[in-house]
């Protein structure tokens, strides 16, 4: 089976904050668990034109400037399907105090520094969603850190 394909964005705000969003407990993969703006490529799209898309669709914001490109990951979801996830540190434009989460997608928002990232983990279970936002996390605050 090919694997799908997915691209999402750390989204990075002047004070060097990175927005993050609840799953809904009712998303087949990876419920109730923190996440970054992205989702699927829909056939035909690159990975960029599915950024764009996937931050104005769960935020109601747009993409205004690609700061840097992290490794992309490969992983096997909670649902059996290999994907291969391109992730951005990104700049948007928009009222950042007011994204529009998409309804039944997810529950909640927040912005977090970097040294908030291991309480953001506590008490949170052990699983893959976790451990990759971690990874991802660490990954685009060390970019931020030397300068991308």
């Amino acid at each position: 089976m090919t694997p799908l394909r997915c691209a999402a964005a750390v989204i990075v705000d002047d004070l060097g904050r990175v927005f993050l969003q609840r799953r809904s407990p009712t998303r087949r993969l990876f419920p109730d668990t923190w996440d970054i703006v992205g989702g699927h490529l829909e056939a035909g799209e690159s990975a960029l034109d599915a950024l764009r898309r996937e931050i104005t669709e769960e935020t109601g914001w747009r993409l205004a400037e690609v700061l840097v490109a992290l490794d992309p990951m490969t992983y096997t979801g909670d649902d059996g399907r290999l994907r291969i996830e391109e992730d951005f540190v990104v700049r948007v434009d928009g009222d950042l105090a007011s994204p529009r989460l998409e309804a039944g997608k997810h529950t909640e928002y927040r912005w977090i520094t970097e040294a908030e990232v291991p309480d953001l983990f506590a008490g949170e279970p052990a699983c893959l969603a976790n451990d990759m936002m971690r990874a991802l996390l660490t990954a685009a605050f060390a970019e931020l850190r030397s300068g991308n």
